[in-house]
């Protein structure tokens, strides 16, 4: 039923944007996978020049897709202003950097899909940085929905702990890990679905 789409995935190495560009390459859309320091492309999300860099050499495209962004992750004492800006630059403002420069480059009607956390709204030991970053992140796509325009579509997809990353269970006491057909499922509503401003907890 969907039509064939083009669609970047950043952080495409990792665990989710492995298995979303997977499902999706079997759906027959045309998947550019990027990553740090792998994939089809390589791009730096923590600068702009990188970015911007990324958009020239894969043209127009119909959708984007964020799996990436670090955050810094430890105790407490560790935080300080420059430990803080890991998810500053990195899952804050490099995703939205994505969907700043990205609109110049997305056909009408396409959708960008951020990543965010249930971190937002149930803070763990260590994670502190992260939570402030998905937080952002959620404010801004609220708030970009309202302004996109040409029919481009943006939401955030908020999973707790994901099944394929056991090693962090222990820092998760008690939630039930999000499967990874619950995400895809989740991501599939950015993509395909209607919605915009949207933050979908699969």
């Amino acid at each position: 039923m969907n039509t064939k789409k083009r669609i970047i995935i950043v952080g495409a190495s990792g665990t989710m944007g492995q298995f979303l560009a997977n499902v999706l390459e079997k759906e027959n859309h045309d998947i550019v996978r990027v990553s740090k320091t792998s994939g089809e492309l390589q791009v730096d999300t923590t600068s702009t020049k990188s970015i911007q860099e990324m958009f020239e050499k894969v043209g127009e495209f119909d959708a984007l897709i964020s799996t990436a962004g670090p955050t810094f992750v430890g105790p407490w004492k560790n935080l300080n202003d420059q430990t803080f800006r890991t998810g500053v630059e990195g899952k804050m403002m490099g995703q939205i950097n994505l969907v700043l420069i990205g609109q110049h480059y997305i056909k009408p009607n396409g959708s960008f899909t951020l990543i965010t956390g249930a971190l937002t709204h149930e803070p763990q030991l260590h994670f502190a940085n992260a939570s402030a970053a998905n937080g952002a992140v959620e404010g801004f796509v609220r708030a970009a929905a309202i302004e996109l325009g040409n029919g481009i579509r943006i939401n955030a997809v908020s999973p707790t702990v994901i099944e394929n990353s056991p090693q962090y269970f222990p820092y998760f006491p008690g939630e039930i890990p999000t499967t990874m057909k619950q995400l895809e499922f989740g991501f599939k509503k950015s993509l395909f679905g209607t919605v915009t401003g949207q933050i979908i907890e699969p």
